[in-house]
């Protein structure tokens, strides 16, 4: 009875885990793709094979990530379908089926090589990335050719509206709470934010921002220290830069030399212009964060002049820190995000500034025309050339 009542409680189901699988961030995605062989012909009756599918990459604004990607694949390879061989009675192969890998709108497609394929950054934008091979014909001897093969890479870069800059623990991950929805990780340790967030700040109109809270910036970030490149190239599809500065300064270790905020703010100025200078052409808001800190407002109005009087007051820092060409602020914010204090006029600033450089880039493009990629050939104008071939081929 008793050897009876432990069999019974040892095969007992242990309780299930009912919390939510954390989903992996994925911003960088290896696929082996190939593009469908061609039919053969059949020279007797001059019969031609029909064209292999393609295989296309198309920007979706309703994928989210690249993680959905990897799971509709977990093999990551993508094979076209042949093109249809020719037969006595069906002289026209039919073309194989093209084959569409779906992806977030941000995806960057490369080579094996790092050469860029193409930029997704609007939805149904499309690139073939491996052409199918060409039905056997007259031209060929009738034998059907092997499709394109290759290694590509997607290379997520986050679109949103604001990027949120700054150096660890400087209050990002606060400030992206304080304005949205979102509730990231918060700490008072650096580091905190270790994969990208994007909140929606949303106003009465029903208008609404997205904001990107990601990783922070050490000294050596463009050499790729700490979260380095990983961090920076998802800067370079956001509108407006929201600088974060801890009006403390920072201390990364006590290895590391202490920054004052004067010292951050040029620092961080070096290091995009080190990555890429054209980030430093993007609309930027400067936001002094911990003001409740501050009970006199001495290191807030003395961080302030300094911000004002430069380039002059690059001659209070160290030389290695000046940068060559000063990102332009389109305002000086003071705030205390963990207060809530000047949140509403912080969120106020950010969508005028959005709107002021939106309207001068419409007028912009007005002026000069939109060219769109040569490689985004468009899913109807491959089927309109595939057609036009087999007609072709009767002749």
């Amino acid at each position: 009875m008793f050897a009876l009542a432990i069999r019974m409680y040892s095969t007992k189901a242990a309780p299930k885990n009912t919390r939510p699988r954390k989903t992996t961030f994925i911003d960088s995605l290896r696929l082996h793709v190939r593009g469908g062989s061609g039919g053969q012909g059949i020279q007797k009756f001059g019969g031609s094979g029909g064209d292999g599918g393609c295989v296309y990459v198309k920007a979706n604004k309703d994928i989210e990530n690249l993680h959905t990607v990897l799971e509709s694949n977990p093999k990551k390879r993508y094979v076209a379908e042949v093109g249809q061989d020719s037969r006595k009675h069906w002289i026209l192969g039919n073309s194989g089926e093209d084959i569409c890998i779906e992806v977030p709108l941000g995806v960057s497609v490369k080579d094996q090589d790092g050469k860029e394929i193409a930029d997704l950054d609007e939805h149904d934008q499309e690139v073939v990335v491996a052409e199918g091979g060409n039905g056997g014909t007259e031209r060929n001897n009738f034998l059907g050719l092997r499709g394109q093969a290759r290694t590509i890479v997607l290379d997520l870069k986050l679109i949103a509206d604001v990027a949120l800059v700054g150096f660890p623990n400087a209050g990002k991950s606060t400030t992206l709470s304080a304005v949205s929805r979102t509730s990231p990780k918060i700490a008072s340790y650096p580091f905190t934010t270790i994969r990208p967030y994007i909140g929606t700040m949303e106003y009465p109109d029903l208008r609404q921002i997205t904001v990107a809270d990601l990783p922070g910036l050490i000294e050596g970030a463009h050499i790729n220290k700490g979260m380095g490149h990983k961090f920076l190239k998802h800067i370079e599809r956001t509108k407006l830069l929201l600088f974060i500065i801890d009006i403390d300064g920072f201390q990364l270790h006590n290895r590391y030399n202490y920054r004052s905020a004067f010292e951050t703010i040029l620092l961080l100025n070096k290091e995009l212009e080190l990555y890429n200078r054209e980030v430093l052409e993007k609309p930027a808001i400067l936001a002094l964060n911990k003001i409740d800190l501050d009970h006199d407002n001495e290191k807030t109005n003395t961080l302030i002049q300094q911000v004002k009087g430069l380039p002059e007051s690059l001659s209070a820092v160290d030389s290695e820190l000046h940068p060559e060409q000063l990102i332009k602020f389109d305002g000086i914010l003071k705030m205390s995000a963990k207060n809530r204090d000047s949140v509403e006029m912080v969120k106020d600033r950010i969508r005028k500034r959005l709107d002021f450089h939106h309207e001068k880039e419409r007028r912009l493009k007005e002026k000069h025309g939109i060219c769109l990629p040569e490689n985004s050939k468009g899913l109807q104008e491959r089927l309109k050339l595939k057609n036009e071939q087999s007609k072709s081929r009767l002749l």
